[in-house]
């Protein structure tokens, strides 16, 4: 697999035998065949979409860039205040024991231990680290400061594999993760959901009612509505709700709360006023495991797979690109487009407006079978009739863990 990984997930067709693809099957035979003729047909698709797309790698994306604002009193009444995480930093020194978030121009070398260390974005405490514990218990957490980051530090080899939310229950999709799965090399391997339930944290001491404003990310906030509103207090925004729990804890404002998970709160000291406070209780969040070698791909229990595609020119093109799927009775339980940035715009020849403009879209797909199935194979040898490129974004367990408790 060391040899996979400067390369797609299927490697190249005309550097196969290189790769030791006869190598690369499931146990059992028929799939193995089939495996290997498939491996052989799809690394083309992966290599097409490097020279058509020409991603440009580690290039952060536009809309991860934030506008920040540094907290006044005065401005407490406002509706939504933005603040950084730099002006929350302070002199408390258990605080500023716990991990640093690490920054893109903060690189090292690994320090070679076998424990399994996995990235994530925001500080100790945040639900991203809650979803890395969840999926391994004892690995050593490497907090980011920001998504690109993370997707850096498996790139360099200073962590082992990254985590990152993709979809929420309540939010919908992370767009500018999408963008970064095709930006980057890395492989999805894994899933975790995880419920979110949100708490309202404070000084040791204060009441609920005692608050003027709470602190949080701009989607906690949004996903805590009902209670706000009844409080009738501020919401500052900001970039992860661990931050907002150490922010109370370094101000010391008995007036200020934060939006966050229990674990953040024995972390920070604080105490819970409230608990389950969103407006919604089935709150999920989905987040993807991401490695620099691909997941080799099994039948010996449910699999999903992702792959991301753009579409030929065509009347009803996407309808018979769907259908590869249907024909085989593949289920889709993900479905998203994002604007091809490189070209946003088709210029085709219209019988009513002779040059009409179109968007270009990229779709990205999660379909309910395993790489080792050959009627996955079959829908991805269809899909390539109507398509331009596919890339293979990963094959990995279904986490059917439960998350209603």
């Amino acid at each position: 697999l060391m040899a996979l990984k400067d390369c797609s997930i299927w490697g190249c067709a005309n550097k196969a035998p290189q790769l030791g693809f006869a190598t690369f099957q499931p146990s059992s035979s028929r799939p193995s065949v089939n495996l290997k003729h498939g491996l052989e047909k799809f690394c083309k698709w992966e290599c097409c979409c490097l020279r058509v797309l020409s991603p440009r790698a580690l290039t952060p994306i536009e809309d991860e860039k934030h506008v920040v604002a540094g907290v006044d009193e005065s401005s407490l009444n406002d509706d939504v205040v933005e603040v950084q995480l730099s002006e929350l930093e302070g002199p408390h020194k258990d605080v500023n024991l716990l991990t640093k978030p690490l920054m893109a121009n903060e690189f090292s070398s690994s320090d070679g231990g076998a424990k399994l260390r996995v990235a994530y974005k925001g500080l100790p405490g945040a639900y991203t680290e809650d979803a890395v514990l969840k999926a391994y218990p004892k690995c050593e957490t490497v907090p980011c400061e920001d998504f690109e980051t993370s997707f850096k530090a498996v790139e360099s080899w200073l962590v082992d594999k990254a985590v990152l939310p993709i979809e929420n229950s309540v939010g919908g999709s992370i767009h500018r993760n999408y963008d970064l799965l095709l930006g980057h090399k890395l492989h999805i391997v894994g899933e975790v959901q995880l419920l979110i339930n949100h708490c309202l944290l404070g000084l040791a001491g204060v009441r609920k009612e005692d608050l003027k404003a709470v602190m949080s990310h701009p989607q906690a906030l949004v996903q805590c509505k009902k209670m706000l509103t009844d409080l009738g207090i501020a919401k500052i925004s900001v970039d992860d709700t661990a931050a907002a729990a150490k922010a109370v804890l370094l101000k010391g404002r008995k007036d200020i709360g934060a939006i966050a998970g229990s674990r953040a709160a024995n972390m920070y000291g604080l105490d819970v006023l409230a608990e389950g406070i969103q407006d919604d209780d089935v709150n999920i969040t989905r987040f993807l495991i991401l490695a620099r070698d691909p997941r080799i791909p099994g039948n010996d229990r449910p699999y999903k797979t992702s792959i991301v595609f753009s579409l030929d020119e065509g009347p009803g093109v996407l309808f018979k690109a769907l259908g590869a799927f249907a024909l085989r009775n593949i289920n889709l339980s993900k479905i998203e487009s994002r604007p091809l940035k490189q070209s946003p715009l088709r210029i085709v020849e219209d019988l009513i407006d002779e040059r009409a403009k179109y968007f270009e879209y990229l779709f990205y797909i999660d379909f309910e079978a395993s790489m080792a199935d050959p009627q996955a194979q079959y829908a991805l040898e269809n899909l390539q009739e109507y398509t331009k490129f596919i890339r293979v974004l990963g094959c990995y367990p279904v986490d059917k863990t439960d998350t209603s408790d």
